[in-house]
């Protein structure tokens, strides 16, 4: 573990605008710990896929001194070298409050460079006016949590997982996502959607995995990724999208998505309850 990460220690938070406050992490280490099927279908990852970032809490100054403020999102795409340490990135966000800027164009492009250098791929930046941000559903499928299960197994387990010999298209949630921040061990709840075609997987046996997390450490969007790859190496699927919706900590959600095809960021746009 990187020893001068920011989560977990207390912080001076800068109100004058500093990108060297990034902190990116290599998403090499923890892909070496995941259970990869040998089909590569993205270079050498076996995704697709797209992390979406939302920012509640954007706001600077303009030339007269009067604060503004937007809703913003920030798409990262999963080939991407690194990720960002999310404190760092708070306190990045946060650096923006007391400066002057032209308009609020100039601290979009400007975000949009600094998060692109920090995460090591192209990343884009959508501003939103707090009044008139798109809050459309999300396509959740059935939901698998009225299932009742037994289960005593906390840490993630692929074996759990089951196929059924029916071919079928479909999407099912759970609301029972929860893992753990690896660096505070503060817990991270998500909505876990799983849109697939191919052979029907055990939604008993699904739920029973998706609850195994619940005593998982790691980031987000691994914790995404070690979904997606679990549920590849179960067969072959003709399509499978894993999406992980996390509620928001310190104005910040993170909702990372794994996939066999490419995705783009206007199909996972909507937001969900707990969020």
């Amino acid at each position: 573990m990187h020893n001068d990460i920011l989560l977990g220690k207390e912080t001076q938070y800068v109100s004058e605008y500093d990108a060297s406050l990034i902190y990116p992490i290599s998403r090499s280490e923890n892909r070496a710990k995941l259970n990869q099927p040998e089909k590569k279908v993205n270079g050498d990852l076996p995704f697709f896929g797209l992390d979406i970032w939302t920012g509640f809490e954007i706001s600077w100054l303009n030339q007269k001194g009067k604060p503004q403020v937007a809703i913003a999102e920030f798409h990262i795409p999963a080939d991407s070298s690194h990720i960002v340490e999310s404190k760092s990135f708070k306190l990045y966000l946060n650096s923006f409050n007391n400066s002057k800027f032209e308009n609020s164009e100039v601290v979009r492009t400007r975000m949009e460079k600094d998060l692109s250098d920090g995460f090591g791929g192209d990343v884009s930046v959508r501003f939103f006016d707090v009044l008139n941000y798109p809050l459309a559903p999300v396509d959740l499928g059935e939901c698998i949590d009225e299932l009742d299960v037994e289960t005593d197994q906390y840490k993630p387990d692929a074996s759990l997982l089951a196929l059924e010999n029916q071919d079928v298209s479909e999407t099912l949630c759970s609301h029972l996502l929860k893992s753990n921040c690896p660096v505070t061990n503060q817990p991270d709840w998500a909505t876990v959607i799983i849109k697939y075609k191919g052979k029907k997987l055990s939604r008993t046996a699904l739920l029973k995995y998706v609850i195994s997390y619940r005593e998982h450490d790691d980031f987000h969007e691994h914790c995404a990724e070690q979904i997606f790859c679990d549920l590849q190496s179960l067969g072959e699927f003709e399509e499978l999208t894993v999406s992980a919706r996390y509620t928001r900590r310190g104005g910040l959600d993170i909702n990372p998505t794994r996939s066999l095809k490419p995705i783009k960021g206007d199909e996972l746009i909507g937001r969900l309850a707990r969020q």
